[in-house]
């Protein structure tokens, strides 16, 4: 993966970003220079949470990779550098992928 995707730069992250076939995968990496256990699992969880309201595009395998200061940062900080770094990396999901369900359709079952 480091050696064949493209590595995108900033602050607090490392994205690299490769096409795959197949749905989208995601790795979170935080080393231990980034902190204890604790910090690091925090750091992990707001990476994590982050990602998850992101549309990724399918076809594709997305390393991201925490620097130290990242511990340090507050979660709107963090946010917008992922975001950017995404953005800049193309990860984004296409408009024309769709989110997979059907218009107005929004994943919860149960009727009136």
């Amino acid at each position: 993966m480091y050696d064949e995707g493209r590595r995108h730069v900033a602050d607090l992250f490392v994205l690299y970003r490769r096409p795959l076939p197949g749905p989208a995968r995601v790795g979170i990496s935080v080393g231990r220079r980034v902190g204890t256990a604790v910090v690091r699992n925090r750091v992990r969880r707001r990476v994590r949470e982050i990602l998850r309201h992101i549309p990724l595009g399918r076809c594709q395998e997305v390393v991201v990779v925490v620097r130290p200061q990242a511990a340090r940062a507050d979660f709107a900080a963090l946010r917008s550098q992922l975001e950017a770094l995404v953005r800049e990396s193309g990860a984004l999901r296409a408009p024309s992928e769709g989110r997979g369900r059907a218009e107005g359709d929004d994943g919860r079952s149960g009727g009136s």
